[in-house]
């Protein structure tokens, strides 16, 4: 995967920006494959597949776009090589979004109207890799310092303590350094080191990312769990990761997980008013089985939610 499949970060700016589909099948006939080097680049509307001769996959979608998604206007001026995109909110508060010109993301941060600045990520002090490889850190797997049930929590058999108390956990293991967010998506080991909820209240049709009006109340939990971390401390950066079953195509449970976590945090704003710009979104498809199947499984099709700020920022405490 090393070298070449960081070719198909190139095309971030070229991802359709219209979602449109509403169906699967939708999505699969506006696919555009083509080759580029020894990687395939798959374009579908608003995602890109970049998938080496290995069979190994990785998606990504435009940044900004569930901004959009939400209805949010927003302007963008392109200077240097970088692009910045300013969404404003009715009470004048501005999300300010920067990317490369490969579509990764530089700095996101939140100007209130007295102008004070509270940044949520932050990647410019790191080199920026040109080679996906350069994005995955290996690390030796922690140590399991508590019972597995509390280190992976069902949110169904849950309170609302218990997903505060897991979700603002700290690390289980040391944090070597800080990590850009494209390491922490892309790097099992590091996100091995920070608890999480399984958001299995939610239960995903096969071959669907929506969430149907009386599932999504069942996010109410999470969502007053995460606004009570934000009241204290409201730079903290939430990533829901989206998985699939392990029936079908590998390119297809990409982009079915990747929509399924984007479906979880519209829902988490639309609904219950969680800030867009503390939530990042990624699907793995099929890769992280929480049950051993090959088959058709309700329970592999889910989306977790894990705080990666520690990780963000290099703190382990």
């Amino acid at each position: 995967m090393a070298g070449a499949i960081g070719l198909g970060a190139g095309v971030i700016g070229g991802i359709m920006a219209t979602q449109g589909a509403q169906r699967f099948d939708e999505i699969r006939q506006r696919r555009e494959e083509r080759r580029e080097g020894d990687v395939t680049i798959i374009r579908e509307p608003g995602r890109t597949i970049i998938r080496d001769d290995d069979g190994r996959a990785i998606i990504r979608r435009d940044e900004d776009q569930r901004f959009r998604d939400l209805g949010w206007q927003g302007r963008a001026e392109r200077r240097d090589g970088e692009t910045r995109t300013v969404f404003e909110r009715p009470d004048g508060t501005r999300i300010v979004t920067v990317t490369d010109d490969q579509g990764r993301l530089i700095r996101r941060s939140r100007i209130g109207r007295d102008d004070r600045e509270v940044v949520i990520i932050d990647n410019t002090l790191r080199d920026r890799p040109g080679r996906f490889a350069d994005d995955v850190v290996v690390l030796p797997p922690p140590p399991l310092p508590i019972p597995r049930e509390r280190y992976i929590v069902d949110a169904e058999r849950a309170d609302e303590d218990l997903i505060y108390e897991t979700i603002m956990a700290p690390p289980i293991a040391a944090i070597p350094r800080r990590y850009t967010l494209d390491e922490v998506r892309y790097s099992p080991d590091l996100r091995a080191r920070m608890r999480s909820v399984d958001i299995d209240t939610i239960n995903f049709d096969t071959g669907s990312w929506q969430v149907t009006p009386d599932q999504a109340q069942r996010l109410a939990v999470i969502a007053d769990s995460i606004r009570r971390v934000l009241q204290s401390s409201p730079n903290e950066v939430f990533l829901v990761e989206g998985h699939t079953d392990a029936v079908g195509s590998d390119v297809d449970n990409l982009s079915l997980s990747d929509r399924r976590a984007q479906s979880v945090a519209e829902i988490l704003t639309r609904d219950f008013r969680i800030p867009p710009e503390n939530l990042t979104t990624q699907g793995y498809g099929e890769q992280y089985l929480k049950v051993q199947t090959q088959g058709a499984s309700r329970e592999n099709r889910r989306v977790t939610l894990r705080r990666i700020t520690p990780l963000l920022t290099g703190q382990s405490r």
